[in-house]
């Protein structure tokens, strides 16, 4: 079992989930994704992971779920995540950055935005 981070976390960047976890495996994209395919996002590296599970309740755009319980539109999140591990050199740990924690409102329209309605 591994921990992914869906497209739920695209252009929001809250970086909570990073500071939280121990081993480093929450990585960003060097070019933040855009020349490379990888959308400007976090993504959690599976052979680093070490599944404790501490990112989840972290993240306010509620956007990493356990692997075996991503939603079904999100199931391309799955091997998206996974790439990183033949392309570890692109990405790097990314700096925390303060953000303004999102409205529930927000959460919401961004949730529905990728058709999600969990």
């Amino acid at each position: 079992m591994a921990w992914v981070i869906t497209r739920m976390c695209r252009d929001c960047l809250d970086m909570a989930c990073v500071e939280v976890c121990p081993v480093d495996c929450i990585v960003q994209h060097k070019d933040k994704g855009e020349a490379a395919g990888y959308a400007n996002q976090l993504f959690i590296d599976p052979e680093e992971c070490i599944n404790c599970g501490v990112c989840e309740p972290e993240c306010p755009w509620e956007a990493i779920f356990e692997d075996e319980q991503v939603p079904a539109v999100f199931q391309e999140d799955i091997a998206l995540n996974a790439r990183i591990v033949e392309e570890r050199d692109d990405f790097e740990v990314p700096e925390r950055v303060d953000t303004e924690v999102p409205s529930a409102d927000r959460i919401a329209a961004n949730k529905t935005k990728w058709g999600y309605a969990g």
